[in-house]
């Protein structure tokens, strides 16, 4: 059962670097990607400096629309009108890039490894 209460556990991982670099973080499934992209920010240490996407595939992707920067096949739909279960809801495998700075292409692999009930702040 899934719901706008639970709580994403995401894993990331930078793609073709060593050592390899790894985050875990957990995050409300209701979250906007465009928030989403800032919580990424934090944890990856990058500094928001420039564009990025989450990606599904070839030809879905999510960011902030720039059209002097097309990806053949794709056009990103903005950030903040999706979240992470819109996201979510359009992959096969629960899995989905994640890609920052176009120029060096910091290319991401992000995958679903739980969703959990969220807990009242009253309950342990």
């Amino acid at each position: 059962m899934t719901g706008p209460d639970q709580i994403a556990r995401l894993a990331i991982a930078l793609d073709e670097v060593k050592p390899p670099v790894r985050r875990r973080i957990e995050v409300p499934l209701a979250i906007r990607l465009d928030r989403l992209h800032r919580a990424f920010q934090v944890v990856l240490g990058w500094e928001d400096y420039h564009l990025y996407e989450f990606r599904i595939g070839r030809d879905i992707a999510y960011g902030v629309p720039d059209p002097d920067w097309d990806f053949p096949g794709s056009s990103s739909r903005p950030a903040n009108n999706a979240t992470l279960a819109d996201l979510l809801a359009q992959t096969r495998n629960k899995t989905f890039k994640y890609v920052y700075d176009f120029g060096d292409d910091w290319r991401h692999t992000v995958k679903l490894e739980a969703l959990v009930a969220a807990r009242s702040p009253g309950r342990a």
